[in-house]
């Protein structure tokens, strides 16, 4: 079972073994990271961030990640002063960061699909970090390696999925990745505009799924209730997203008026669907979860460097 010089741009391309080494992985470079930073053991490597949409945790995580492995992290850079601003094609421009030989390309950008047409014309993997509403991957990895390390397991867990789950490619992303696990059961948590797509719930095959409006229907059920916020830049209509944005909000008091408490996630930025008044709370895990994506994606670029 190996992962060297693969491409993975779907939570599909990789077997729950997999997903589970990578866990496994992730706590030991964490361990590692405590005596010794950078660990020296990428020395050589280049590892090229393409980000042609908007990123923060992304792509910060994945440079550290890099930079903390002892690889090279080279940025591509801002779109505005690339030549795609003179039109060149996405086709052409991954041709270009291709021939320069880098050991991985870690792609964002807006279009679905573009991150499996890069993996066909790249020689060098490529790792998926978000294709416009399709899928982020990487982010469901570090989403299952909080919930391990929160509730010690995965199989066997009740999760709430809330928000704009019609959009949001890490809804996506999660509800396959999960999938690879025993027992798992995903509430679909949003209103009916907003809801699960139909063609992600044909590809699921192992939870159990259900489609609710509210997170109080199903509260007493849910180990983790993951939040997300409305993804403003997928709507076509902006009169869409005004009459949508706002129609669901986390807060502390909404959460201490519930049988139990959930841990609360988020793939963040938040808007204002999480309010801050819960970061206070000892199941608020978002920033945790955040941190966690330095090692997951730490021991992804291991593994798909081969070292």
């Amino acid at each position: 079972m190996s992962l060297k010089g693969r491409d993975v741009v779907s939570a599909k391309d990789l077997s729950r073994g997999e997903v589970e080494l990578l866990i496994d992985e992730a706590e030991r470079l964490r361990d590692m990271l405590k005596y010794e930073r950078p660990l020296h053991i990428a020395n050589g490597k280049v590892v090229m961030t393409v980000f042609l949409e908007p990123s923060t945790r992304t792509r910060l995580s994945f440079q550290y990640a890099a930079t903390y492995l002892g690889a090279l992290a080279m940025d591509f850079g801002a779109t505005e002063i690339s030549s795609i601003q003179k039109g060149e094609s996405f086709e052409d421009t991954m041709r270009m960061v291709d021939g320069y030989g880098p050991d991985a390309i870690v792609l964002r950008q807006s279009v679905p699909g573009n991150a499996a047409k890069a993996a066909e014309i790249c020689s060098s993997p490529v790792i998926n970090a978000g294709d416009g509403a399709n899928e982020h991957p990487t982010q469901a990895l570090l989403d299952v390696y909080t919930i391990r390390r929160e509730l010690g397991r995965i199989d066997g867990v009740s999760v709430g999925i809330m928000g704009d789950l019609r959009y949001g490619r890490t809804v996506k992303s999660l509800s396959l990745m999960l999938d690879k696990f025993n027992g798992v059961r995903i509430f679909y948590i949003a209103p009916k505009a907003l809801q699960i797509r139909q063609d992600v719930l044909n590809e699921l095959r192992n939870v159990k799924s259900e489609l609710v409006e509210n997170v109080e229907e199903v509260a007493k059920e849910l180990d983790v209730l993951y939040v997300t916020r409305i993804q403003k830049e997928r709507f076509a209509d902006p009169s869409e997203y005004e009459r949508l944005k706002g129609s669901y909000n986390i807060n502390r008091k909404l959460l201490e008026g519930l049988p139990r408490i959930p841990i609360i996630m988020h793939p963040l930025p938040r808007v204002d669907e999480l309010s801050p008044d819960v970061d206070q709370l000892p199941q608020a895990k978002y920033f945790e979860q955040a941190k966690n994506g330095l090692y997951m994606r730490m021991a992804l670029l291991k593994e798909v460097l081969g070292i």
